[in-house]
């Protein structure tokens, strides 16, 4: 399983996101870059050396709640990662363009912002399956959708993921807001269900990581990826306690369904 830190930005700064409450949003101070706050780029450069992340989740604050995309920075920050998804507000084709032109490896299209399934397919259509992750956004165990959007949104998040799958999304993101920055750990039992209707396709989730053992847990579930931040930023999570993730066979087990 891989770990993937998280940077989320609003107004250029990287944010400590908590629990949802976006207008709460402070500017982080990490672990990893202490010398900065805020500063994406020198937490990105972080990332990269203190816990050897080849790989980032970018939110694009600003673009999730209607402005301007930051697409200068997020080109910016696209050279430092390495392979980096991104969570900008995704919609419609040309915007996932727009991000991978401006280096992006994926974009993430969220249910928060998603108008209709027939989007997700025209987008997968436009730059390919394996581009596309399907972000599956709730809080609180409860889908997060624009109003009037009901259609889109069952009340089973497992038929969420499948609808998503069979829209030709190559992956997708189980992420509850109501957990993220609370420690208080992933559903696990949601996570299973996940596996099972994504198949063989790419399952993540983020929301609530604390330690080790929860990363653990959730390999064994079958989760290919894992969104890590707070505990990155409180120096719970290290360089050493991710050793092994990567390469344990239960890892590459799930990876081989």
């Amino acid at each position: 399983m891989r770990i993937i830190p998280v940077l989320d930005l609003s107004r250029g700064v990287a944010v400590h996101a908590r629990a949802g409450d976006r207008e709460r949003y402070k500017p982080v101070r990490s672990a990893l870059a202490p010398r900065s706050l805020g500063d994406p780029r020198a937490l990105v450069q972080g990332y990269r050396e203190r816990i050897g992340a080849r790989e980032c989740y970018l939110a694009d604050l600003d673009a999730i709640q209607g402005e301007a995309p930051q697409l200068r920075l997020i080109e910016e920050l696209a050279s430092l990662a390495g392979v980096l998804l991104v969570d900008g507000a995704v919609a419609e084709p040309d915007a996932a363009r727009a991000l991978l032109r401006r280096g992006a490896a994926r974009v993430v299209v969220g249910l928060e912002t998603l108008r209709g399934v027939g989007d997700l397919a025209a987008i997968v259509t436009a730059v390919g399956g394996d581009r596309v992750v399907f972000g599956l956004d709730l809080r609180h165990g409860r889908p997060v959708v624009q109003a009037g959007q009901q259609a889109l949104a069952p009340s089973d998040a497992e038929a969420l993921a499948l609808r998503a799958i069979e829209a030709g999304a190559g992956s997708v993101l189980l992420l509850d807001l109501g957990r993220v920055g609370t420690g208080g750990g992933v559903d696990l039992r949601l996570l299973a269900q996940l596996r099972r209707a994504v198949g063989s396709g790419e399952l993540l989730a983020g929301g609530g990581v604390r330690t080790r053992r929860d990363l653990e847990r959730m390999r064994d579930v079958g989760c290919d990826g894992a969104l890590v931040a707070s505990a990155l930023h409180a120096g719970e999570i290290g360089a050493a306690d991710l050793g092994g993730l990567e390469a344990d066979p239960q890892s590459d087990a799930n990876a081989s369904r």
